[in-house]
């Protein structure tokens, strides 16, 4: 994952301001799988930890009814003003996770959580990084929304979640399954080192995530679906 500045070429109309994840590769193959998933127009759709609101005006074009949930002040900020440049309508919410929509399920959940393995200090990520670093295993928000996600679903409801596949997907799978859900990677893309990895790719090796010789990262998908 590049996690850098960079966007990507299919939404660079999106205004994505300092300390908002602007749209990377992760991204993109999210809203690739999201083009391929046989939603019916209407359906209710969740992006959780929308950042700059792609994924959630992606689901917006297409006709769903769209939630954005982040915890960033500055993120809600941005999608919202992104789903009035872009005309389509989005609701925005500013909380952690599924804590706005507790009371509410949902036909689709899309989400980019924070997957990046970090040098575990004992705090909590801040500014930006809470965008991509995510403790020691890089788990610290995806086994959260594994375990909260699933009560979100309606039945024939899916998740689809992009990773890499340096935090451990075998466990995304794990913790999914469990819980009812019909749970595999789907999509899966290597793509070079950014900023962030290449800066701790010493680190990654010495705790053994990462082989010596590697200088790419696998992304993948993964899609859950909540039987009927």
């Amino acid at each position: 994952m590049s996690r850098d500045s960079r966007g990507t070429r299919w939404c660079v109309n999106l205004l994505a301001p300092p300390g908002v994840y602007a749209p990377q590769e992760d991204t993109e193959l999210l809203t690739e799988a999201l083009a391929d998933e046989p939603v019916p127009a209407g359906a209710e759709v969740l992006d959780v930890g929308t950042g700059s609101g792609a994924l959630a005006l992606a689901a917006a074009r297409r006709g769903l009814r769209v939630t954005a949930v982040d915890v960033s002040r500055r993120a809600v900020w941005a999608t919202r003003l992104n789903s009035r440049r872009a005309r389509v309508p989005v609701r925005v919410c500013h909380g952690n996770l599924f804590t706005p929509v507790a009371d509410r399920t949902f036909d689709l959940i899309l989400a980019n959580p924070p997957y990046v393995p970090a040098p575990a200090d004992g705090e909590l990520p801040r500014g930006p990084a809470r965008a991509w670093d995510a403790g020691g295993d890089g788990r610290l928000v995806l086994d959260r929304l594994c375990v909260q996600a699933p009560e979100r679903l309606r039945p024939g409801g899916v998740l689809l979640l992009v990773q890499s596949a340096l935090s451990a997907p075998e466990a995304t799978v794990g913790l999914l399954r469990p819980a009812g859900l019909k749970a595999a990677v789907t999509r899966r893309r290597r793509i070079a080192f950014g900023p962030v990895l290449r800066s701790r790719a010493d680190w990654l090796r010495e705790r053994g995530l990462l082989p010596a010789s590697e200088d790419t990262e696998e992304l993948v998908v993964i899609r859950a679906e909540l039987p009927v």
